[in-house]
């Protein structure tokens, strides 16, 4: 029987590159040390128990091993939440059944990748091997197979961030470079409040409406500024736009926080959020006012929405000490750069 296995997926935090990865873009993401502790105990039963403590649960959900390959599709699986472990055991295989218990720091809908943090400590767990790029394949895969379109930035990240470093990805080649986070700079976290979940956000329209915008001029990730008159729909202009000017905007920042300037950093984030907003239409009026809040605050450099959009948390870029998370009124966190899955056994 094979020993058990305790596994802790980070979640991410998206210093800026929104929306390009699955365009074939640059982002640049960070691992953060709160994150979802999965633990895995086999037995000889061909099912798996779960638990949780990180959703609403009315106890334990018991499920069949190979429930995804046969009769009951994870994407139809009650209660939800169980629909991404089902389908991480259907990719990767575990020989045997057993207990599961899931445990997260990471709030749910946040925009700060608790899926994907899910996703990569299950197949820790489970046993899947490779480099960071091959489990985050998996991971992506498994949360196409329940209807959640995700890009490979969030798995990616969280089985291959490194402490001190956020990750300068190129989504076309999957090349990663690390880019030191300066000693001078504190990142924070702010929870807006506003939960969003991708299957039930307008996510799908947007890769929907840059895969049509891709038919005419290219991967977007790939294009320049030159290359979007060919669009003549006004609506797939702007959201070209967002990704190409993101792009920039992600090589830029990189190149600032290597220079340890701040202040050029803090710029073109508090830009990439306009551009979120008024091109992409993904954020919403109370993100807005929270981003507008807090850059007016002694010390903050810049901030933006993060993630996928419609809620979930603002990414500020402030100097040390002017930042008093413990005082803001919503769920906020000083986070510093991690490294990906770490795995301990039990």
């Amino acid at each position: 029987m094979p020993d058990a296995r305790r596994a802790v997926g980070p979640g991410r935090v998206n210093l800026i590159g929104d929306h390009t990865d699955y365009n074939r873009g640059l982002a640049l993401p960070m691992a953060i040390a709160l994150g979802v502790t999965v633990s895995f105990r086999p037995s000889d039963r061909s099912t798996l128990a779960i638990t949780s403590s990180a959703f609403e649960s009315d106890g334990e959900v018991t499920v069949a091993l190979d429930a995804d390959r046969a009769h009951q599709p994870a994407a139809a699986l009650e209660p939800a939440w169980a629909r991404l472990v089902v389908a991480v055991a259907a990719l990767a295989r575990p020989s045997t059944g057993g207990t599961l218990t899931i445990e997260s720091e990471l709030p749910v809908g946040s925009g700060l990748s608790s899926s994907a943090a899910l996703a990569v400590a299950l197949a820790e767990v489970f046993g899947v091997t490779g480099d960071p790029v091959d489990v985050a394949r998996l991971c992506r895969k498994a949360e196409h197979r329940i209807g959640v379109p995700v890009g490979l930035m969030d798995p990616l990240v969280c089985a291959g961030g490194q402490a001190g470093h956020a990750m300068l990805i190129d989504f076309d080649t999957l090349a990663m470079r690390p880019v030191p986070v300066p000693d001078d700079a504190e990142i924070v976290v702010v929870d807006s409040g506003q939960r969003r979940t991708l299957a039930g956000s307008a996510y799908a329209a947007r890769v929907a409406e840059c895969d049509a915008a891709a038919l005419v001029v290219g991967p977007l990730g790939r294009c320049r500024p030159d290359d979007l008159a060919a669009l003549r729909d006004p609506l797939l202009r702007r959201r070209a736009r967002h990704v190409v000017s993101e792009c920039a905007r992600v090589r830029d920042t990189a190149s600032a926080l290597g220079r340890d300037d701040l202040v050029g950093a803090g710029t073109l984030l508090s830009e990439s959020h306009r551009s979120l907003a008024e091109d992409f239409a993904v954020s919403t009026r109370h993100l807005d006012e929270l981003v507008v809040e807090l850059r007016s605050r002694p010390g903050v450099l810049g901030a933006r929405m993060t993630g996928a959009g419609f809620g979930g948390c603002v990414v500020v870029l402030a100097r040390p000490g002017s930042f008093d998370a413990d005082a803001w009124p919503t769920p906020a966190w000083r986070v510093q750069a991690s490294d990906g899955t770490v795995t301990a056994r039990s």
